[in-house]
């Protein structure tokens, strides 16, 4: 597939910068990664270690190649991640965008998960994707007010049930309302 976006991603707005992950972010990847709630409410392997931030980089590279998905790291300038933000296209250019992000526990309370939703649903926006859609575990009410700050709502899809790492979870689908 064909990726929508171009070689190099720097996205601006809302006093962030979201760039590309590097090769020297892994080793900030386990305090962004490992933790409580991470481990609950995303598909992020837990323990998050050094193998697990190896790895996410490498399906990170792999999924930008192939034109599946972006991840950008979080930063206020540029530097130092500070969390993710997501873009994945898991039908390709006609299905939806799926979104999403995770903040490092030491970086919460600054809203920079809404902040770096909205870039990167401008930017969705921007390159024609549609519909946007987040997949929220019906138990996160943390990400659930980050998804009603930026505009996004509850759809009427049928909430999907899985199990993740062991533990049942029932998806919520959210889709951009503008």
């Amino acid at each position: 597939m064909t990726a929508p976006w171009p070689d190099d991603i720097r996205l601006t707005g809302e006093g962030l910068v979201l760039r590309e992950w590097r090769e020297d972010d892994v080793a900030f990847m386990p305090g962004l990664f490992d933790n409580p709630a991470v481990a609950r409410f995303t598909p992020l392997p837990s323990p998050f270690d050094e193998v697990a931030a190896k790895a996410h980089y490498a399906k990170y590279v792999g999924s930008r190649a192939e034109g599946k998905g972006l991840r950008l790291a979080i930063t206020t300038d540029g530097g130092e991640p500070l969390g993710e933000v997501v873009l994945l296209l898991k039908e390709g250019l006609s299905g939806p965008a799926e979104l999403g992000y995770a903040v490092g526990p030491a970086h919460r309370g600054q809203d920079l998960a809404a902040r770096s939703l909205r870039v990167l649903t401008a930017y969705a926006l921007e390159l024609g994707l549609s519909p946007l859609r987040l997949q929220i575990d019906s138990e996160n009410a943390a990400s659930e007010a980050v998804a009603r700050r930026v505009g996004y709502a509850l759809t009427d899809a049928p909430p999907e049930a899985k199990v993740e790492k062991g533990l049942e979870i029932t998806l919520l689908t959210w889709g951009y309302s503008g």
